[in-house]
């Protein structure tokens, strides 16, 4: 039986919402473990339930709605800030190691995916268990670049503000190397996916954090309301320049 794409198109339009989207998840990752002090284990336990609820939505229905894979995606930033701070915080283990740990579990699910479909192609997935493969790819890659953004503001020693023009130039950098080089499109895309997770945390925390560490001290809240007001607007916008989608037959 024929099944419609899943998933996101990659365009300019993903990648704006998924720099908000990474902000919007540090931003509320941070007002549930901080300002509401609810701390990393059980803040953990609450985005881990959100993200398998909007997952199970997610992979129940039958095409792609974008206002049910932008809140996937919200999940998966969110729940990677508390993986991360988990693993740094109540595990003890440090940015480095976890930056480490988090890039041996995704090269292991990319693996995984690979050995399994023999492509890691992003779009159009319309087989579920290949779209479990994305999404748990997905998560893990926000968690890393969670955790690599704070290693470049706590270990690296870089103000909020140097860590999210690092990012962005990295990000600018593979851009440049999509349309000037031959280098694989999906090794670029998960590339460019990991670091915007770092630019939408760092510039996160650059809202949030106190005037006297370099941030706009508009506290975790604010910067969540104001995040998400974007982001609802362009999954607007996404739903109207929702392409028509043939039945893609699944193989």
């Amino acid at each position: 039986m024929a099944k419609l794409n899943k998933v996101a198109q990659i365009t300019l339009l993903f990648w704006l919402m998924k720099i908000i989207a990474t902000t919007l998840g540090e931003t509320f990752g941070d007002y549930l473990s901080m300002t509401l002090d609810y701390g990393y284990g059980f803040s953990l336990g609450i985005t881990a339930a959100a993200f398998l609820s909007v997952l199970a939505i997610q992979l129940f229905s039958n095409k792609y709605i974008p206002f049910i894979y932008w809140l996937v995606i919200i999940a998966t930033t969110t729940l990677g800030t508390e993986i991360s701070d988990f693993i740094d915080r109540s595990l003890h283990l440090g940015y480095t190691a976890g930056s480490i740990l988090l890039f041996v579990c995704l090269a292991g699910t990319l693996f995984l995916w690979f050995r399994k479909f023999k492509n890691l192609t992003v779009f159009p997935i319309v087989d579920r268990q290949k779209e479990m493969y994305y999404w748990i790819a997905i998560l893990f890659s926000n968690s890393l670049g969670t955790a690599f953004g704070d290693y470049l503001s706590d270990i690296a020693g870089l103000s909020y503000l140097q860590g999210a023009l690092v990012t962005s130039g990295v990000i600018i950098a593979v851009i440049l190397l999509h349309y000037t080089t031959k280098i694989n499109e999906i090794f670029l895309f998960w590339l460019a996916f990991i670091f915007t997770r770092p630019f939408g945390a760092t510039f996160g925390d650059f809202l949030t954090k106190p005037l006297a560490s370099g941030g706009l001290d508009l506290g975790t809240l604010a910067a969540s309301v104001v995040s998400l007001g974007l982001l609802v607007l362009l999954i607007i916008i996404a739903h109207f320049q929702l392409p028509k989608q043939g039945a893609l037959a699944e193989k």
